[in-house]
């Protein structure tokens, strides 16, 4: 018996690309960001998913209840294991005042060494999402889930299943709106599909 797992990026919010949005309240969909979640919804419809967990952050929770409708699942559950960074400080500092910053600069060279100011490694966000999955894999045997979740978080995830360092993030995206497979057994963990968009 298998789990599977459609890991799933939030859509698109306003800031998206101007600043480290983090854990800071009030970032939602945006225009663009509620098409593309209706996009995902219209996608995954027609997956058997029993059950849509989500990050607590607004846009993942907004991404996450479009999927939820369109699977007829019930609510969406939302779980702190596969929340973002914490990223402390940090959090809503446009890119252009963190790269003055040291830290920050440490934290995209070696991420396997570095911690933010929250004190938390990608090791720690990798346990933390890890434990997640492995609880879900012994509740859920034979059933596909939907997590809602943010980049990195599913990063450390699939670094995990190819047995790639964590240091080794960088070497491929997660967009937006987009969808990861991975299905996990007793035999193990598999990567089916990386990065899907609707």
């Amino acid at each position: 018996m298998t789990t599977t797992f459609f890991l799933i990026r939030h859509a698109a919010h306003e800031d998206l690309g101007r600043s480290l949005t983090g854990r800071k309240e009030g970032a939602r969909l945006g225009r663009v960001g509620r098409v593309q979640a209706l996009r995902l919804a219209e996608l995954l419809s027609s997956e058997a998913i029993s059950a849509v967990y989500s990050s607590p952050r607004e846009r993942t929770r907004e991404t996450a209840a479009a999927i939820a409708i369109a699977c007829e699942t019930g609510p969406v559950k939302t779980v702190e294991e596969v929340d973002e960074i914490d990223f402390g400080e940090w959090s809503g500092k446009t890119f252009e005042e963190l790269d003055q910053d040291a830290g920050w600069r440490r934290w995209n060279e070696v991420r396997d060494q570095a911690q933010t100011p929250a004190g938390e490694s990608m090791a720690d966000v990798q346990a933390r999402a890890l434990d997640f999955v492995w609880q879900l894999t012994r509740t859920n045997r034979g059933e596909a889930v939907a997590v809602v979740s943010h980049s990195d978080v599913i990063k450390a995830i699939v670094c995990h299943v190819l047995g790639l360092p964590i240091a080794h993030c960088f070497r491929f995206d997660i967009d937006p709106a987009s969808v990861t497979t991975i299905v996990i057994g007793d035999w193990g963990a598999k990567l089916l599909r990386m990065n899907q968009t609707a």
